[in-house]
């Protein structure tokens, strides 16, 4: 089978290396943590030192550059400074693929990318974005300098956001005041993220853009309220007071599902997380 490279081994990378790992495929990835390497090696991933300062630094990490295959799952930290440092780091991994044995990649972005304003109907991934009405500009701009390169073929996966495991949205908001509760949510379990990776592998979904979001989206405060009964999570204090329960941006999968993929939770209300806090 094809060798899988990736870069960016974390919460969401390890768990896509492990499944397609499974599934039979060769898999290197990669940590920016030298201990976090060993941990890898320990749990049966193949990992070696790679940094992007915006040069690439490490020992062997030509080793990932020799697949076929590239997942790029390198968080954008778009919040921290104006982005610059990220946007260097795609530049240069482009530049690197470029010299490459690489043929396909997949690059892992957010939801987030579109404009933070409701409409009546779900984005998709046929909205016209800009940097002036895009919820995240820096990665807008990452996506088109990946995608300035036809030397490969790639495939982006807009994500939503990322829960189950140790990530259950509740407890960020535990206690807190005047939380949002009346939108809807647009999230997605890592199983399914990392089920998405693999199946665009299998079935050679090249050169597209996917959301990765679970198709149904109930309300904030109902995951709250779920994950305070279930898990024994406090609730919120209080919640934000609206007579507008529609208000909210809705993020569309279909296009997913069109290829046939099917998700293991479908339902933000029953996915299953780690452990308790």
């Amino acid at each position: 089978m094809k060798q899988v490279s990736i870069i960016g081994l974390g919460w969401l990378g390890e768990a896509a290396g492990l499944r397609l790992q499974m599934q039979g495929y060769p898999v290197l990835g990669s940590s920016t943590r030298l201990e976090k390497v060993k941990l890898l090696r320990n749990r049966g991933l193949d990992a070696i030192h790679f940094t992007l300062d915006p040069d690439p630094k490490g020992k062997a990490y030509s080793r990932l550059l020799d697949s076929e295959i590239l997942i790029i799952t390198l968080p954008p930290r778009s919040k921290e400074g104006d982005g610059a440092l990220y946007l260097q780091q795609i530049s240069f991994l482009r530049d690197l693929i470029e010299n490459s044995a690489i043929k396909q990649v997949i690059f892992i972005s957010s939801t987030g990318i579109y404009p933070n304003t409701s409409k009546e109907v779900p984005y998709t991934e046929d909205e016209v974005i800009s940097e002036s009405n895009s919820g995240n500009a820096i990665l807008l701009k990452a996506e088109a300098l990946i995608g300035e390169s036809s030397k490969y073929d790639l495939t982006i996966l807009r994500m939503g956001g990322l829960m189950g495991m140790d990530r259950i949205p509740g407890v960020y908001f535990s206690g807190k005041e005047q939380v949002v509760g009346h939108t809807p949510v647009n999230f997605i379990h890592q199983a399914d993220a990392a089920g998405i990776i693999a199946w665009v592998i299998n079935q050679g979904l090249w050169n597209q853009t996917f959301n990765g979001v679970a198709p149904e989206h109930p309300l904030r405060r109902e995951v709250y309220q779920h994950n305070a009964t279930t898990l024994g999570i406090p609730l919120p204090a209080s919640f934000q007071e609206t007579t507008d329960e529609a208000v909210g941006r809705l993020i569309s999968s279909d296009k997913l599902l069109e290829t046939g993929f099917t998700f293991e939770f479908p339902n933000p209300l029953i996915f299953p997380y780690l452990q308790s806090p």
